[in-house]
């Protein structure tokens, strides 16, 4: 596996954690929309957040979406996940160009700014849950921790990075996610709590080669950790040309008759991974016809 999301329990269940490595599916994010350095290591925490809280959910079809809407000048970003490891997620502006910030490096609260956090469950129920709180920094990992807490009520730590070569592709990806059951009891929270002081970032963890076993184990020494479950991750979508063509169908008639009346062909692009998809007039007459007919039988 090479990305891939590994969960864990610690000190007798009273912690949960997870740590993913995710360089290769956000890289694959970066070809897909030609992000810029600081999209990408924006976008890059978003997708190894969400593969890590994808592989929260219960069943099979459960779909977990994070949303950030903020005024800086990406505008937000998307991304999707289910419980096995496929996720996927795009940048609104993915070119935005930002000076280094105070420290010297990519500015990712700047590109983000001031905003909001969704994070939508969708579990095969009449409404899907949806949880929003305000963004505290902008940096992902805080505003995520701040959302378990604020939210789901469950205090958390959530470490994310995204480290870029210089030649723009990312060298590392990846992130850890440790939260604490009701029933922790102080020596573990002080023992977590000195664990994480000693960490510099996972960036220069994921540098030094480390595994997602191996920054658990560090996070959670003296813990007793135990990795329960192994995930393959990876960035996949499930577009597809006949899925595309039940939206134009949806379009209705109108719609579909003024592309036909243009005379030319029209290209379709998918948001999460970029791909174009490109219909015919003649393709778009046979879809016309299929809606008359549709409308006719019903």
């Amino acid at each position: 596996m090479t990305d891939y999301v590994v969960r864990a329990v610690a000190a007798d269940t009273q912690v949960r954690a997870f740590a993913c490595t995710a360089r290769e599916l956000v890289e694959s994010a970066r070809r897909a929309h030609n992000t810029s350095p600081v999209v990408t290591a924006a976008l890059g925490r978003l997708l190894s957040a969400g593969a890590m809280m994808g592989c929260m959910l219960k069943g099979e079809k459960d779909i977990l979406t994070l949303q950030i809407k903020g005024d800086g000048p990406m505008q937000g970003a998307t991304v999707t996940a289910d419980s096995r490891g496929n996720v996927k997620g795009y940048a609104v502006i993915p070119d935005v160009i930002l000076p280094a910030n105070q420290l010297g490096k990519l500015d990712v609260a700047g590109a983000v700014g001031r905003g909001s956090l969704s994070v939508i469950k969708d579990m095969g129920l009449k409404e899907p849950y949806v949880g929003q709180t305000l963004l505290q920094t902008g940096e992902i990992a805080e505003d995520l921790t701040y959302y378990f807490a604020a939210s789901e009520q469950v205090p958390s730590s959530v470490g994310l990075g995204v480290l870029m070569e210089k030649d723009n592709t990312v060298r590392q990806a990846g992130g850890f996610i440790i939260q604490l059951m009701p029933f922790a009891d102080t020596a573990v929270i002080d023992r977590l709590e000195q664990n994480l002081g000693r960490i510099a970032s996972v960036t220069s963890m994921l540098d030094q080669g480390m595994s997602p076993e191996e920054m658990l184990g560090t996070v959670l020494e003296g813990l007793s950790p135990e990795i329960t479950q192994r995930t393959p991750a990876a960035f996949t979508c499930s577009c597809s040309k006949k899925r595309i063509e039940k939206v134009l169908v949806s379009l209705g008639e109108k719609e579909l008759c003024d592309m036909i009346e243009d005379g030319q062909e029209i290209e379709v692009n998918c948001q999460f991974c970029g791909k174009n998809y490109r219909f015919t007039v003649e393709e778009l007459q046979a879809l016309y016809h299929s809606v008359k007919q549709g409308r006719a039988s019903s």
